[in-house]
């Protein structure tokens, strides 16, 4: 079964629910920086590799860490929220580094989703 992204402003994810959830093989457009006092407040610019409604896979040159929160904006493909795509603002953790670099150097990401918003047609960056 799957779930459609909720029209609520925002909404928490359950750990139970992340494991379940479909995984898209999909590359989309992905935005983000990382959070926190000591963090470099730089914005990346990549893609996403794979998404799912808990998480996405994503390559970078950043210098990410398992357990860094990044502030994400993403477009959810359709195949993800069972209606139309979205573009999504979300705060995500870091959860597994894949060092195995890509051919131009860059390294894979595995974030998990812990909260979630859809992005207004006045602030998308991605239309």
């Amino acid at each position: 079964m799957r779930r459609a992204v909720p029209r609520a402003a925002e909404e928490k994810m359950k750990a139970s629910e992340r494991r379940q959830l479909v995984r898209v093989n999909h590359r989309t457009p992905l935005r983000f920086r990382t959070l926190g006092v000591t963090a470099d407040k730089t914005e990346h610019f990549t893609e996403a590799l794979n998404i799912s409604r808990g998480g996405f896979f994503f390559a970078s040159s950043a210098p990410l860490q398992v357990g860094m929160p990044i502030e994400a904006t993403l477009r959810m493909p359709a195949e993800v929220t069972g209606n139309s795509a979205q573009e999504m603002r979300c705060t995500a953790r870091v959860v597994h580094v894949r060092n195995e670099p890509y051919g131009d150097g860059r390294i894979g990401f595995g974030a998990e989703i812990e909260k979630f918003q859809t992005v207004a047609a006045a602030e998308r960056w991605m239309s």
